[in-house]
């Protein structure tokens, strides 16, 4: 098969990490400046677009050519930029994307980083970041510019030489690693996938416009309006002055090292002083975020009123996950508003002052719950919206083959009722409401969702268990309850934990339960799962008293460095990578059942569908078809129609 390597340098005046690619790419002005590519492993040569060069009929003739594959680091930018300036439709079919190869080994999500990560020889040019500040962005007009807003190459022909050997670098930085990886092919059924996450991004989803504009409207006012009520009470020139507030309190004999939520929910619950209670609470709804998430929609929408690109696929690459960008509708707020339909519809006729007579909420609550009905079918369609049912703790079940787990959920489902059942030895008939044993089901239920990895006294915590009512001395008995009522799911920890400390030291491979196999080599210790995919960590091995590590991006730092893990980390990766390929099979049987994905989240499907075409009934069906790789694995899933996006 031969390649193509492309890497292209453009300019726009939309904000390209705000506004995603394609509404980047609808800007009057966008262009491709250069456009860099090589054929197999011929020399680089650059295309200086912006100073009239042509692109050959060779590789035109290229681009469309289905038995030539055409590959770039993060190659959804490159084929829309290019579909869009060429006027050619570009197939994700003939494309592969180094990037995501690079996240499937568990590798940077940055050309720069993976090229470091894999120690090459060729290195991304350093200059580029600035490079790219001078030619692809406007720049701010001066005198010493003759007040232009955007630098052409005749402002500076040093930099434009360099700017393009820059471009051409990309390309042989990006054939360098994509011959590294070689070695670890990227499975035929992950490039079909991310095709179809190609498809999804391509087409998008529609958005109420008027809505949004007018909960970001409805913000301001309430803004403005918890101000002066804050600055009537408090006399300050700027109560959200963090510093000024904490003087006040500190005046009202209140000490508040930190002011952020959680503290200011704490001390609501503790001062006396109903002024100061005021102020607080004012501040928290000031805190509240949900307008920002409207804001990113705004600057994300494109001419017909879809957001395109809210997917990253492999965006979590510890699991395969996918990430959420521009809108982050991964982390959406939850809305249990009633009567929502209403609500939706004061707010996009403007009708402020009904809405808060009519709903017992604040402004901020009510803007947070009614996010996610922005998103409304395209015309003449409604939503299928279908999730998938306590999916990971029946995918650990089915893994450790934990029977009783198992059996619960072919039956009547009620897990938590069951597991409280089996924690305090109390018959399942008596877990029901009107009943005092009734109130073991909470912690039936907080067991559950904390401790399936390994998860201890903070991990409770962490679920909101203190919230909830437990008290803290009553937490590890709670622990230990769960894990005697779950012995196979502990012991699968182990197993786990154990198999990766023995392939490090051997470089052998161990089968565990369900065709999970754990090997090793000098570069990567890889778990393969179940749908046959691997997960990888890099430059993995043991330290000390058998600590696992390898290298990765760490959460909390963002930055690449070494990190440790064990049985339960590791078993939480294979359950959600495990998860993720029963939605991947879920997805590729809609599209080809005919049903068009707007969108996806966590364990959720959001159709796009025509009146008339499909049903409720259908997509559950196929949402819960047996998986061919994962026989006995019991599925269920909520689905219903909607109008607008919501939560049932």
């Amino acid at each position: 098969m031969k390649y193509l390597s492309i890497d292209i340098e453009t300019f726009g005046r939309c904000d390209l990490t705000k506004c995603g690619v394609y509404r980047y790419i609808e800007d009057e002005e966008f262009e491709v400046l250069l456009f860099a590519y090589a054929f197999d492993d011929e020399e680089v040569k650059v295309v200086d677009l912006k100073r009239g060069e042509k692109i050959t009929e060779e590789v035109l003739n290229a681009l469309t050519d289905e038995n030539i594959i055409k590959t770039a680091f993060n190659a959804n930018f490159e084929r829309t930029c290019l579909e869009k300036y060429l006027s050619l439709k570009l197939s994700p079919n003939q494309w592969r994307c180094t990037m995501v190869h690079s996240l499937y080994l568990g590798l940077p999500t940055t050309l720069e980083d993976a090229a470091e990560v894999l120690n090459l020889e060729n290195k991304k040019m350093k200059e580029g970041k600035s490079l790219i500040k001078y030619f692809s962005v406007p720049c701010k007009p001066s005198k010493s510019n003759g007040l232009r807003t955007r630098n052409l190459p005749e402002h500076s022909l040093e930099k434009w030489e360099t700017f393009k050997e820059y471009c051409k670098k990309d390309v042989e930085v990006e054939r360098e690693i994509r011959k590294r990886l070689e070695k670890y092919p990227l499975p035929d059924k992950e490039h079909t996938l991310w095709v179809l996450d190609q498809k999804i991004n391509d087409y998008g989803v529609k958005v109420d416009t008027k809505l949004i504009l007018n909960a970001i409207k409805c913000s301001e006012i309430t803004k403005e309006e918890l101000q002066k009520k804050a600055k009537d009470i408090t006399k300050l020139d700027n109560p959200n002055s963090l510093i000024q507030l904490k003087n006040w309190l500190i005046n009202k004999g209140i000490e508040a090292d930190e002011l952020s939520k959680e503290n200011v929910e704490e001390l609501i619950e503790k001062v006396k002083d109903e002024d100061a209670k005021e102020v607080l609470k004012l501040r928290l709804e000031l805190s509240k975020t949900s307008v920002k998430k409207y804001e990113a929609m705004i600057r994300a929408v494109c001419r017909d009123d879809r957001i395109r690109g809210l997917l990253q696929f492999y965006g979590a690459n510890r699991t395969g996950r996918w990430a959420g960008r521009l809108s982050q509708i991964h982390n959406f707020p939850r809305n249990n508003l009633k009567n929502i339909k209403e609500a939706r519809e004061l707010l996009k006729s403007g009708n402020y002052d009904i809405l808060k007579i009519l709903f017992d909420e604040s402004i901020p609550d009510i803007l947070s719950q009614l996010l996610r009905t922005a998103i409304v079918p395209s015309e003449s369609h409604r939503f299928i919206v279908s999730d998938f049912s306590a999916i990971e703790a029946r995918v650990i079940a089915y893994l450790a083959d934990e029977k009783w787990v198992l059996d619960t959920f072919k039956g009547n489902g009620k897990i938590y009722e069951m597991t409280a059942s089996r924690m305090f030895n109390v018959p399942i008939e008596k877990i029901v409401k009107g009943n005092p044993e009734y109130d073991l089901r909470q912690k039936g239920k907080v067991a559950t969702l904390a401790c399936g990895y390994q998860g201890g006294v903070g991990a409770l915590k962490a679920m909101g268990a203190l919230k909830m009512g437990l008290k803290e001395e009553e937490l590890p008995s709670i622990v230990k309850a769960w894990r005697d009522a779950n012995p196979n799911i502990v012991k699968f920890w182990k197993d786990v934990e154990d198999a990766a400390a023995e392939v490090l030291e051997t470089k052998g491979s161990i089968t565990l339960n369900k065709g999970l196999k754990i090997f090793a080599d000098s570069s990567f210790l890889f778990i393969k799962l179940p749908s046959g995919r691997h997960l990888s960590y890099p430059k993995a091995r043991i330290e000390g008293d058998f600590k696992i590590t390898y290298e990765g991006i760490e959460q909390g730092t963002k930055k690449w460095s070494r990190i440790k893990t064990y049985g339960g980390r590791l078993v939480e990766n294979i359950v959600q990578a495990v998860a993720r390929d029963c939605l991947a099979e879920a997805m590729m049987r809609l599209d080809r059942a005919g049903y068009k994905i707007a969108f996806h989240v966590h364990d959720e499907v959001v159709l796009d569908v025509p009146l008339g075409f499909g049903s409720v009934e259908e997509v559950k069906e196929i949402m819960t078809r047996a998986i061919e790789w994962a026989e006995g694995l019991p599925l269920n899933a909520e689905c219903f129609e909607t109008y607008f996006y919501m939560k049932d």
